[in-house]
């Protein structure tokens, strides 16, 4: 008996003909965070799984966790196919686990298996309501779903599920450039672009004096945040001083803003052709501030031909909309509270 985390694809598994290529994808990013592991990953088009140590256990599943491309992974038990031993191992594992109702899913994939799925489930149930006190088959919802895969060779034995992170494989989309500043939307923004398969590349506009070492120190940390994502991340620091002086001297003070972002898109094109990227990718939500109004977006964008990826464009109003429904149902729910307590005082 040997465990494993087994992998499962999820969105993956709807790419057809390219199939292939995400799976192939999201197989070399997990080879390139798990380098310096002692590891053994085996893939075919439903799933894939990695052998390991037993002591690097939680740090691989931290870098599955953080992996785009996964939709659920399991430790899975893998034991030879056969009925005593199939039953022996899921004895000794289901003892262990503290539970009080289960089910079991038998997928019998090696027809030359003597017992089919269905009578199986009744034979492993068998075996745990006889031999493990106060439990009992709950197929709607049970506290522990076990299942059993039996193939040609081996049989998958797992019941705990992990959420992965969902999305695309980091590289099956072509790269972006990010602009990254010290606050809390760009990142946001660059998570989002990286699960939804975007390679990546940070651009981070410095104007020192006027911007300080603390917060090139804070963009470099949110680097190395979004780095967890995916394979790297490269950070361009732009030293943007010289025209944001001149910006200063030459423009009416309500046009500065504008007229730095403009130029900050007419530095981004050049940077997308000379690392070749695709796109722009900013945190831009409308309203944020005043360089983000409609107006202002549309004007500021007239400068560049290359499509801008705003992933958080409208999230924050949908989040305002979605905080003022719940406060109307809170109001709403107190209001028939106070009425039924009159109701109830009247009487």
């Amino acid at each position: 008996m040997r465990r494993v985390i087994l992998i499962k694809y999820g969105e993956l598994s709807t790419k057809k003909a390219n199939r292939n290529f995400f799976i192939n994808t999201l197989y070399n990013n997990i080879m390139g965070k798990l380098r310096g592991y002692e590891v053994k990953i085996n893939k075919d088009r439903a799933r894939m799984y990695i052998e390991f140590l037993e002591d690097d256990l939680e740090d691989i599943k931290s870098i599955v966790d953080s992996t785009f491309g996964i939709h659920s992974y399991h430790i899975a038990y893998i034991v030879e196919s056969d009925d005593s031993v199939i039953q022996s191992t899921l004895l000794d594992c289901i003892s262990k686990e503290k539970f009080s109702t289960f089910k079991i899913e038998t997928k019998r994939s090696d027809k030359t298996f003597p017992i089919h799925s269905q009578d199986y489930n009744r034979v492993l149930g068998g075996l745990l309501l006889k031999n493990i006190p106060n439990i009992k088959v709950d197929v709607h919802n049970p506290e522990l779903w076990i299942k059993v895969e039996i193939r040609e060779k081996e049989t998958f034995i797992y019941y705990h599920s992990y959420a992965g992170s969902g999305g695309y494989p980091v590289g099956t989309q072509p790269k972006g450039l990010l602009m990254l500043s010290g606050g809390i939307d760009s990142p946001v923004a660059g998570y989002m672009a990286l699960k939804r398969g975007m390679k990546l590349e940070a651009v981070y506009f410095e104007a020192m004096p006027h911007t300080s070492i603390e917060a090139r120190n804070k963009v470099i940390k949110l680097s190395k945040k979004l780095a967890k994502y995916c394979p790297s991340i490269v950070l361009h620091i732009v030293n943007f001083t010289p025209i944001q002086e001149e910006i200063y001297k030459n423009c009416r003070e309500d046009y500065v803003i504008t007229i730095m972002r403009r130029m900050m898109y007419r530095i981004m094109e050049k940077l997308i052709v000379k690392y070749n990227g695709l796109v722009i990718v900013n945190g831009e939500s409308i309203g944020q501030v005043a360089s983000q109004t409609l107006t202002s977006m549309s004007v500021i964008n007239q400068v560049t031909s290359v499509p801008v990826i705003r992933p958080l464009v409208l999230m924050k109003i949908a989040v305002q909309y979605l905080y003022q429904d719940i406060q109307l149902l809170i109001l709403n729910l107190r209001w028939q509270f106070q009425k039924k307590r009159s109701l109830i005082m009247i009487v």
